[in-house]
């Protein structure tokens, strides 16, 4: 199995250097294929392809503004193209937006193949370098595994990584167990399951709310292009990558847990990405992270052999009473908890959804049904033929 090994790394004054030189000439060479692929087609209509932008790329070396291009290792910047032609590939497909321009402050990455390193000693030499980069091993490689691919990324608030791409031929499936869960995920609770238990969210956002507020202020009032707003910019860039750590940090633990002591987990397939455009709740949807906790479900559920169940968005599991089954027209989120109309049981809103989710995810399991609210499809279809068949009779008549 594939997996990615991510370090942290302080490099030497010279190889900052040339690491910097190296991210900047990527940037450039991406920004320059955008924008001819952009130009190309609003002037001529032509598609330009990834074997087009590459010849681009042989004459910009060329030319004596951009000669800086040949000191640098040539491989990251024929990456940084085919990047861009996934990037175009998504776009066209549907599943993404068109690529935007790489932007200096965002720090940025570069991509080094096999041809542009050595994995000698258990130590990376990169092209152009000749010292070894000085990582921070915080856990080794597998035994007997080298990396294929090396990414090298600059974040904006100055600190180097390094992902390690390898081949795992290791197993690392675990001992089964008889336990399945369902999960119901929230706001006030990160996770509720079906056994009862909540997670609290740690909501790290609101924790260095303050700090990162005051820290934006006092960015705005800086001068454009000024050393004081670079530093500012650096102050705003670290407050953000706390929360981000601190958030990863929780999700691994959670995730890592849960994956151990269960055999199946049963989740919702949301939309995030829809429900993030509600402007009251998008900060607070952002900050728990669901599509994360999502993700790392899924891979961490191959990596040993656990099974992961996404039931339909559109099953009503909070509605739905989980001792008669009984659905509730309107139920707001200000409502945490309820009392059957019909069998008048006494829910609690996330255990009841958990326990529901858990129910349907089995249904899912055994027959790979398609679960979706009573009558949500076939009611509509139903009316769409009632309509039509009206039609006809009238024309007849």
């Amino acid at each position: 199995m594939e997996k990615a090994y991510r370090y942290r790394f302080y490099p030497a004054a010279e190889q900052e250097q040339i690491l910097h030189r190296t991210i900047g000439c990527v940037r450039l060479v991406f920004n320059r294929a955008l924008a001819a692929r952009t130009k190309a087609w609003y002037e001529r209509l032509e598609r330009v392809d990834y074997a087009q932008t590459s010849t681009m790329l042989t004459q910009w070396k060329k030319v004596e503004d951009l000669h800086f291009l040949n000191e640098v290792s040539c491989v990251p910047l024929q990456q940084g193209l085919r990047h861009l032609q996934t990037a175009f590939t998504n776009f066209f497909a549907g599943r993404a937006k068109y690529p935007n321009f790489k932007k200096k402050r965002s720090g940025g990455s570069a991509e080094f193949t096999k041809s542009a390193f050595r994995w000698k000693d258990g130590q990376v030499y990169l092209a152009k370098c000749s010292e070894p980069l000085p990582i921070k091993w915080s856990r080794q490689l597998p035994k007997g595994c080298e990396p294929t691919t090396i990414t090298i990324k600059l974040e904006p608030s100055g600190r180097w990584f390094v992902s390690l791409r390898i081949y795992d031929p290791t197993n690392e499936t675990m001992q089964p167990v008889d336990n399945a869960v369902g999960l119901d995920v929230g706001v006030s609770s990160l996770v509720t399951m079906s056994t009862g238990e909540k997670i609290a969210n740690p909501k790290a956002f609101n924790k260095h709310y303050q700090s990162l507020k005051r820290a934006q202020k006092s960015l705005s009032r800086k001068q454009q292009d000024s050393r004081n707003r670079d530093k500012a910019r650096f102050k705003v860039a670290r407050i953000q990558s706390k929360i981000s750590d601190a958030r990863i940090d929780h999700l691994h633990k959670l995730t890592t847990r849960l994956i151990r002591e269960n055999q199946t987990i049963v989740v919702e397939d949301l939309a995030v990405k829809n429900m993030v455009k509600n402007p009251k709740l998008a900060c607070a949807i952002s900050d728990a992270a669901w599509g994360e906790l999502v993700r790392q479900l899924e891979y961490k559920a191959k990596w040993y052999g656990r099974t992961l169940v996404k039931i339909d968005r559109w099953f009503p599991s909070s509605k739905r009473c989980g001792n008669c089954g009984h659905i509730v027209e309107k139920l707001p989120l200000s409502i945490r908890e309820w009392d059957c109309p019909n069998c008048g049981t006494h829910h609690d809103r996330d255990i009841n959804a958990s326990r529901n989710i858990l129910a349907v995810g089995h249904t899912v399991t055994v027959c790979g049904a398609n679960i979706r609210p009573l009558g949500h499809k076939s009611k509509g279809q139903l009316q769409k033929t009632v309509r039509e068949g009206n039609r006809n009779l009238s024309r007849e008549s």
